[in-house]
């Protein structure tokens, strides 16, 4: 079994949530959340520009909403099983997202698994803690995941062509395109031709890891 990583995207791919939409129908935005996020995932505008149009619409949300909307957040059906067999292989894991810690750690606390790299956004509150501000801030808005993923094979000493990473969205093309292996999970159009092979469920990831060495 080779050394490697495991890079996964979380909405979308190791999650069928959509942290933003959760959020958003605390407010009643959803819809208008749901249209951005799908022009973002089809490369018709740019990330950055898309989770700041749609944390702007968050402004005001609750304390109380927003753990609410996280509450909600779950690993899509095989996820956990394919998370638990690569931490028993011994195989670095990391998810690599443009959204929210938060959601993201109540998902994988929930499910009893864990990841050992988490690089994900947040979004703040006001200076009473009570209500989110609008604003987002974290690595991943400007940053982008190849940054992310080669800074994380360079900390382990493993090299670039020995990480698989899993992605859906055109915010995983540039991890997608530097991996040494890309799945695509049911990919977007606009991501298809950047994966090396493309799955539709946690299963057909697993298959995929096995037939790279990463799993037995």
């Amino acid at each position: 079994m080779m050394d490697a990583i495991v890079a996964f995207d979380f909405d979308g791919t190791l999650s069928d949530s959509e942290m933003t939409v959760l959020l958003g129908e605390r407010l009643g935005v959803e819809d208008e959340m749901a249209k951005i996020t799908e022009q973002a995932m089809n490369d018709e505008i740019g990330y950055a520009e898309s989770l700041r149009s749609r944390a702007a619409l968050l402004e005001g949300l609750s304390r109380d909403d927003v753990e609410a909307a996280y509450a909600r957040v779950e690993l899509r059906e095989g996820a956990p099983a394919v998370l638990e067999r690569l931490a028993d292989a011994g195989v670095p894991t990391a998810i690599l997202t443009g959204g929210f810690e938060r959601g993201v750690d109540a998902a994988l606390e929930r499910a009893g698994v864990s990841v050992d790299h988490i690089v994900a956004n947040r979004l703040p509150f006001d200076e009473e803690g009570t209500a989110l501000t609008g604003d987002v801030d974290g690595p991943l808005i400007e940053g982008t995941k190849d940054d992310a993923l080669t800074e994380l094979a360079e900390s382990l000493g493993v090299d670039l062509t020995d990480t698989v990473a899993v992605g859906d969205g055109a915010n995983d093309l540039p991890m997608l395109r530097v991996a040494g292996l890309a799945i695509g999970f049911d990919p977007k159009p606009a991501v298809a031709p950047a994966c090396d092979v493309i799955v539709t469920t946690m299963d057909g990831v697993d298959e995929q890891l096995v037939e790279a060495d990463c799993l037995e």
